[in-house]
């Protein structure tokens, strides 16, 4: 795997967890407004659609035993 290009955003899909994403971006709601976020920290978001603090991931996956789909299918 390639070296990540400096100042890129990441997204990881975590083994039946969440998507981390670092870098520097900017997260909007669904109603288009900004959320805003602590410079520098790495933010879970949910996939398995449970969490309580949508999108942000509150580790609901765990206790509700969610199971990703790995890896990615081609596109």
């Amino acid at each position: 795997m390639p070296d990540p290009v400096p100042n890129a955003v990441s997204v990881t899909a975590k083994p039946n967890g969440p998507y981390l994403i670092a870098g520097d971006f900017v997260l909007m709601d669904s109603t288009g407004a900004k959320v805003v976020l602590v410079p520098g920290k790495i933010v879970a978001l949910c996939r398995c659609g449970q969490s309580s603090m949508k999108p942000f991931c509150d580790g609901s996956h765990s206790r509700t035993g969610f199971k990703a789909a790995d890896p990615a299918p081609a596109r």
